[in-house]
């Protein structure tokens, strides 16, 4: 079932017809699935346990909504893209039709947690978005939030998804101020793909006069066995990044509390 809190324009934040193209590509993918898994883990730390209901916010493809329908969460997955709700509907899913640019209304249940993943670098003012989220978790509830992180690595990558920006640890924690949130750690993730996404950039840069890719080019993995040793990668570096263990990535993330 969709329900409408308000509506907008999905092209402005993410071009709509890249999510719904790509679909299939990312669901399976084994950036988007290990990411899942670590965002999960993250909520288990701070005591959200199914089958606590926990709000996808800017949920595009369903990979967090499902993973959280899988282990056990009432889970709601928000996003601005009619079109690609329309695709994850099915008997007994919540999805519901939000643009974050406006104030939601009054929700009926307040979550206990929320994920925010790789949402807020699409937005022009990522701390009014906090702001305007908070009314939707209960106080003391959890918020997960996932970035790109490390500004030099920007690139067409970025420019292709709708990416306004990429973020450090004071960028990110600024962006809480006055949110009604008040952060209780920063960690990075994605440490092993800092430096193949500085070789991708300054390829980028290097054939700058070449057709631009699409962002299906960039989604296409090696070949096989590479993707198993992404996994690997990934699943190594899961319990180093929950133990901040980490001292780069190509992404951050925050764990926030509401405020009472």
């Amino acid at each position: 079932m969709i329900e409408t809190w308000s509506q907008g324009a999905a092209d402005a934040n993410m071009p709509e017809s890249m999510l719904v193209q790509t679909l299939a590509r990312v669901r399976r993918h084994p950036w988007w699935l290990a990411r899942a898994r670590l965002a999960l883990a993250v909520l288990r730390a701070q005591g959200i346990m199914p089958p606590a209901l926990v709000f996808d916010i800017g949920c595009g493809w369903g990979v967090n909504l499902q993973a959280l329908e899988q282990a056990g969460y009432r889970a709601t997955g928000l996003d601005i893209s009619r079109q690609i709700l329309a695709l994850l509907d099915r008997p007994n899913r919540r999805l519901v039709e939000v643009d974050l640019n406006q104030p939601p209304p009054a929700a009926r249940e307040l979550c206990a947690g929320a994920l925010l993943l790789d949402v807020i670098e699409h937005l022009d003012d990522d701390r009014g978005t906090l702001q305007r989220i908070a009314p939707l978790v209960q106080p003391g509830g959890t918020l997960v939030v996932s970035v790109p992180a490390l500004p030099e690595l920007f690139s067409e990558f970025d420019q292709i998804q709708g990416h306004r920006r990429r973020y450090l640890p004071e960028t990110l924690r600024a962006a809480f101020k006055d949110s009604g949130f008040t952060v209780q750690k920063i960690f990075w993730w994605g440490g092993w793909m800092v430096p193949v996404l500085r070789r991708m950039r300054q390829k980028t840069v290097r054939q700058n006069q070449t057709t631009p890719k699409t962002y299906a080019d960039y989604l296409r993995l090696p070949p096989w066995p590479a993707p198993l040793l992404m996994w690997g990668l990934y699943a190594w570096e899961h319990r180093l990044a929950l133990r901040e263990k980490l001292s780069q990535g190509t992404s951050l993330f925050a764990v926030a509390r509401r405020d009472p």
